[in-house]
């Protein structure tokens, strides 16, 4: 039976059972501060500063089943944060003669701050996996569907043509945009070490000649980055990770509405390989993967926002700031690994159909291109008269149901004009497919 306290995502069905769900629950956050705790000494011993057996026996005890997470949860209430505890029960658990060498000279923020970097380190590798997979179907798309006419869309009605394959080939550019931001700051993320006020006065009263040359050492053992400073009150990680995250959600948010919009009934253009079910409605196959990475993009602009507003955080260490980024930071991390998640899904499966789109082309009667029209008539009618032409054609077409090229050309001041040609909507797509041809060049 699932313990009462387990968050298991019930009411998160976009990210639960997700890779990221299981690289930020709990036990993984109790993994990375203990991962924190043994690196610094495991950092301490390389320099001289903590005997070789203290790292064996902080590491023995440092295994996670050792540990009830539901009461460090409730332990950490004393002191404000979960490492406090944690090291009592870790040093508990050591014992004697190296006890003492747990946490030493180390602050509570510098080993929850390393442990997030971990986590969220952790957590990004499978969204980069799958917005790696995310992309490589959108690019299959692009270059099958390159040629694919189709209605384009602005302010919600018809503009001029477009093609699907440009449609695909701009997800695909965003995707590739936050694969780029997140590899960037995957890569930058730094250990944190600084001691009590970012000093590192404590190890050098515990023997470090030189206390700069530690946080080098902490930070290979971890396979993060050296930091330039002690971070505790210098939040630019925090800031990063919320810009590529809230990044990563709106670009599969476009993505997934626009798919919630093509996929409607009465338009149809394409739809989910495996749609959801209704609990009323047996007929139903609803776009579930883009309903929840939709819901995704709208969480997590705010999420980011409570974060950037941790940067005005006071003093040499904060009361406040750094303590509110830990569960939006964790939200974020969960929402975009199941977005990602849900946009591979989405894209590998996506069901295009050209001929829907080919004949909602004709759904305004051929006033799609009434601009290549007013731009073919123009230089022999004259742009006010071609305008004036055009604009009584267009309402004899609404109003007779008739098409736009077909009236025209029984006009006499059409008679230069191949009206055929100029009225055909999959002939004016302009440059859309060299357009598509040069996104796929980008890897």
């Amino acid at each position: 039976m699932t313990s009462a306290d387990s968050d298991t995502g019930l009411l998160a069905p976009g990210w639960a059972g997700s890779p990221a769900a299981a690289e930020t629950a709990d036990a993984a956050f109790l993994r990375a501060l203990l991962d924190a705790e043994t690196a610094l000494t495991r950092a301490q011993a390389a320099l001289g500063l903590a005997p070789d057996g203290a790292v064996a026996a902080v590491t023995e005890a440092a295994g996670p089943g050792r540990f009830d997470l539901a009461s460090l949860a409730e332990r950490a209430r004393t002191g404000g944060n979960p490492v406090i505890p944690l090291v009592a029960d870790l040093t508990r658990a050591v014992g004697e003669p190296y006890g003492p060498y747990v946490h030493r000279g180390a602050t509570s923020q510098d080993i929850m701050d390393t442990a997030m970097m971990l986590v969220a380190h952790r957590a990004l590798a499978p969204v980069l996996s799958d917005l790696a997979r995310c992309e490589r179907a959108l690019a299959r798309l692009a270059a099958e569907h390159r040629d694919t006419p189709m209605p384009g869309r602005t302010l919600t009605q018809h503009a001029v043509p477009t093609t699907f394959g440009l449609k695909a080939a701009g997800w695909r550019s965003l995707v590739l945009d936050a694969r780029d931001r997140v590899t960037a700051v995957r890569g930058s993320l730094p250990a944190q070490l600084g001691g009590a006020a970012g000093t590192l006065a404590a190890f050098t009263a515990y023997g470090a000649e030189d206390a700069t040359g530690l946080p080098a050492a902490y930070a290979r053992e971890l396979g993060l980055r050296e930091p330039p400073l002690p971070w505790h009150t210098l939040r630019t990680p925090i800031a990063d990770l919320a810009g590529c995250l809230a990044l990563t959600a709106g670009a599969l948010g476009k993505l997934a509405v626009d798919v919630l919009t093509l996929s409607r009934t009465e338009i149809a253009e394409v739809a989910e390989g495996s749609g959801g079910g209704s609990s009323a409605m047996p007929h139903k196959a609803n776009p579930v993967r883009s309903t929840l990475i939709a819901a995704a993009a709208r969480r997590a602009p705010q999420l980011a926002a409570t974060l950037y507003g941790a940067l005005a955080a006071g003093d040499e260490r904060p009361a406040g700031a750094w303590h509110a980024e830990w569960e939006p930071l964790r939200d974020l991390l969960r929402l975009v690994g199941g977005a990602a998640r849900d946009a591979a899904e989405l894209t590998e499966g996506l069901r295009v159909h050209p001929d829907a789109m080919r004949a909602h082309l004709g759904l305004t009667h051929g006033l799609i291109v009434s601009e290549r029209l007013s731009a073919e008539l123009a230089p022999v009618l004259g742009r006010a008269r071609a305008r004036e032409l055009l604009t009584r054609l267009a309402r004899r077409a609404y109003e007779e149901g008739r098409d736009l090229g077909e009236l025209l050309a029984a006009e006499p001041e059409s008679k230069d004009l191949d009206v055929a040609a100029a009225s055909d909507p999959a002939r004016y797509t302009g440059s859309a497919g060299v357009l598509t041809d040069r996104a796929l060049e980008r890897r």
